[in-house]
């Protein structure tokens, strides 16, 4: 399109003080755009919090620290708050974040008349930005990413409103060809909907001396690493239970980066399984310390049940560094060669395989990165622009 094109991109899923590391894809996403000629772009990032009182409870006090507006990472960044009401099922969220976000828009709309919507996870930032698109008279696009179409998906109470919402987009995007496939099966217009893989950040994710990294960290021996949310999806636990597998091993350390409700259940599973010497629980890391742990892994598993297209896939490899994964979204899009790691069951005894004939190898980090070398943030946001240009161009 000629002239200027304004973007208003909507996305829970965003870095704020309290969680550096929460939604840094989408962060990197927005740079990179904003930095296109002819491009303007201007972050919303809801906050969402419990009503009442309870909003004052300890658990959210990082949240309601977070500024109203900010310059996050030379980004104009809104944070509005919505009602968010626990143990609903997430039923209000859409409707209330349309209804916090509709008096913001008027008045951002004042200065800054956005030709387009840009909502970076389904529910409830597309749920809520098709009624916005349609109130303010614009276009509006949306990103599924793995969780918001496997989880909020399946839920009864939002599964009906994510699917009427897709039949509102003006298009859509998906981060691998498998979560294309799993829109359609769930009810959306495959014509709709676009590919648009991720970018890797090769500032931060690249081969590097993996032993002086290992002495600088203060492992000795062997590591293996996980990075993502505690919880079921992720598998931590199972590696744990690989581990005892793999007694044989006694110089394979793992540490997990991350923080989640599963914390309790591993710290509990690392004492009764005697893993006490090898295994680290290192909490929410920022991404410097990230890339430094995935370039001096000799291996990163992670035994999600589900994703879309994980960066932490791309990252690793990026670094060097085999992955042992189960069959979840676009994983075979990504997994082409042995010597970048296996493709296993979701069980103890299939992931303790793999890591076991992924160590076992003795691969060129380099050949490794190279694998995915066509995973390129300049690509990924020249797409993109392309796809927002087509929607603005379309309603015009």
């Amino acid at each position: 399109m000629s002239g200027t094109m304004r973007i208003l991109m909507l996305s829970t899923l965003f870095p704020y003080a309290g969680k550096p590391r929460f939604g840094t894809f989408v962060e990197k996403r927005a740079q990179m755009m904003a930095a296109q000629a002819g491009v303007e772009l201007r972050v919303v990032a809801p906050v969402g919090l419990p009503p009442l009182g309870l909003k004052y409870l300890p658990l959210y006090a990082e949240k309601r620290a977070t500024p109203c507006e900010e310059i996050w990472q030379g980004l104009l960044v809104y944070r509005p708050r919505f009602a968010h009401i626990p143990s609903t099922q997430g039923r209000y969220d859409a409707a209330n974040l349309a209804r916090a976000l509709t008096p913001l828009l008027h008045k951002i709309r004042k200065d800054f008349p956005f030709d387009v919507i840009d909502a970076q996870f389904f529910f409830p930032d597309a749920v809520a930005a098709a009624q916005l698109g349609q109130a303010f008279g614009v276009p509006t696009s949306a990103t599924a990413r793995g969780g918001d179409i496997h989880y909020w998906g399946e839920q009864p109470a939002t599964k009906p409103m994510i699917v009427a919402a897709s039949k509102r987009m003006s298009g859509m995007i998906a981060v691998s060809q498998a979560l294309r496939r799993d829109m359609i099966t769930l009810g959306m217009d495959g014509d709709s909907i676009e590919v648009v893989r991720p970018g890797i950040d090769r500032d931060l994710f690249y081969p590097r001396d993996a032993r002086a990294l290992k002495q600088e960290l203060g492992v000795t021996g062997r590591l293996a690493v996980t990075v993502g949310t505690l919880d079921e999806n992720k598998g931590q636990y199972l590696v744990l239970e690989a581990l005892r597998e793999l007694s044989d091993v006694p110089d394979l350390h793992y540490w997990i980066a991350g923080e989640g409700p599963f914390r309790p259940k591993l710290v509990e599973k690392i004492a009764s399984f005697g893993l006490n010497d090898r295994v680290r629980l290192l909490g929410n890391v920022d991404r410097l310390q990230v890339a430094k742990l995935m370039a001096a892994a000799d291996i990163m598993v992670m035994p999600s049940a589900h994703e879309g297209l994980a960066n932490v896939w791309l990252e690793a490899l990026a670094s060097g560094t085999p992955i042992v994964v189960c069959d979840a979204g676009g994983i075979a899009e990504v997994l082409v060669e042995d010597r970048c790691g296996r493709i296993v069951a979701r069980n103890p005894k299939a992931i303790a395989l793999g890591i076991r004939e992924v160590l076992s190898q003795n691969n060129c980090r380099k050949d490794v990165c190279a694998t995915v070398a066509h995973f390129n943030w300049e690509q990924k946001t020249a797409f993109l622009m392309q796809h927002l240009s087509r929607l603005v161009e379309k309603s015009k």
